[in-house]
Parts: structure tokens; C-alpha cells; sequence
């Protein structure tokens, strides 16, 4: 008798624990076909004199570290060995800004408010599963970097579109079968900007920005 209540006990049990042994035997998941990214991001502005020229402003009213958020969706084609190649586009959003310091109607240092907006085509080289990669990408797409004093509007050098250059890398890790956590380090190489109203144009300059978020299969 107790012989027959372990096989009706085996009977039963191991149908259902059979699957997770065989899912534990199995090879992990290939990268998925389309992800989605969507980050909180901290850039890093740069603080040029040239820059300040360009706008009339003093060094010291350049912001510096700012907020902004990042999207992107990404598209993985086929796998080469340990590669995936994967294309996607970006959409970055950055803001930073002071206050103005010294009292009266002019003050020593006006505050400025600076945004930065890119839309970039990228190719991404992948490595890892999907359980969790890391990436190196790159791409290049139009770009605009508004500097405005506070009280004022934006003029024709903060109307222009400049080329920017991206580069970079990060990882993301899934967390749940359809969620990840995802981290990104990324440089913009923007171009110099053209002179107007008797000043210098803006340089060539490079943004650092800090991205984490979740990732969507």
C-alpha cells in the first residue's frame, strides 16, 4: 500500500515540476526582435568660452549638470557567432539652468536656461542573451542646443540644426520575462554652429550623458 501512494504521489507531481526542469536544461533566449527604451538621463553640458561667446554670455552663466530623458526603439536583425546586429533610432532631451546672481535690474550673472534635443539613427553591435546584453552603438542625426538668458528668446544660433555624432555603450537585464532594467553612457559630438549678429559661431563641443531606465521586449 504505501508503494502505490508514492507512485500516485509521483504521478502527480511529476508531471508539473518536469517542465521547469526541462526550462532550467534549457539554453537561454536569443535577444529579442524589437525592444523598447525609455530612460531618465543626467548630461553633462559643456562650459566653453567659445560657447559663451557665441551667445554673448559669461562662462560662469553656462549651466553645467541637468535632467532629461531618453527613448528609443531598436530592432535586433540576425545573430554572427556571439553578434547581434541591431538598428534602431534615439531620441535624447536634455535640460539645464542657472539663476541669476546680484541684485537690480541687471544682475552680475544672468540665469540661462540650455536644452539640448537629438534624433539619432543608430547600429548597435550586441553580445549576450535574452536575459540580459551589453552593446556598443553609434549614429548620427540632426541635433539643436538652445542658451537663453533668462527674459529673452531664443535667437538664430539656437534655431539651428547641427549635425550630432553619438557613441557609446550599456547593458540592459531582465528583470521579469518582458521588463528590464537598462543603463547607457553615451557622448554627442555636436558640430559647429555658424556666427550671427557679429558674434563667433558655437564650437565643436561634446555632451556626456548618463542614462538609466527600463527596456520592453
Amino acid at each position: 500500500m504505501p508503494r502505490l501512494w508514492i507512485l500516485l504521489w509521483l504521478a502527480t507531481v511529476v508531471p508539473i515540476a518536469s517542465p521547469d526542469l526541462v526550462r532550467a536544461q534549457e539554453p537561454p533566449p536569443p535577444i529579442p526582435h524589437v525592444v523598447l527604451d525609455l530612460r531618465g538621463s543626467m548630461p553633462k553640458f559643456t562650459q566653453e568660452p567659445e560657447l559663451a561667446a557665441s551667445r554673448g554670455l559669461q562662462v560662469s552663466e553656462l549651466p553645467g549638470r541637468g535632467l532629461g530623458a531618453d527613448a528609443g526603439l531598436h530592432l535586433y536583425l540576425f545573430k554572427w557567432k556571439a553578434m547581434t546586429l541591431g538598428v534602431g533610432a534615439q531620441l535624447t532631451l536634455a535640460r539645464a539652468a542657472t539663476s541669476s546672481q546680484g541684485t537690480g535690474s541687471t544682475p552680475a550673472i544672468r540665469g540661462v536656461t540650455e536644452r539640448f534635443t537629438a534624433f539619432t539613427p543608430q547600429i548597435s553591435f550586441n553580445f549576450g542573451d535574452g536575459d540580459g546584453w551589453s552593446y556598443i552603438s553609434g549614429g548620427l542625426g540632426p541635433s539643436q542646443r538652445t542658451l537663453v538668458p533668462d527674459g529673452s528668446g531664443i535667437t538664430e544660433a539656437d534655431e539651428q540644426r547641427l549635425r550630432s555624432v553619438n557613441y557609446g555603450g550599456g547593458g540592459r537585464w531582465f528583470i521579469r520575462s518582458h521588463l528590464a532594467f537598462t543603463f547607457d553612457v553615451r557622448f554627442h559630438d555636436i558640430d559647429p554652429g555658424a556666427s550671427f549678429f557679429g558674434l563667433p559661431g558655437a564650437p565643436r563641443s561634446r555632451m556626456l550623458i548618463i542614462g538609466a531606465g527600463l527596456s520592453v521586449k
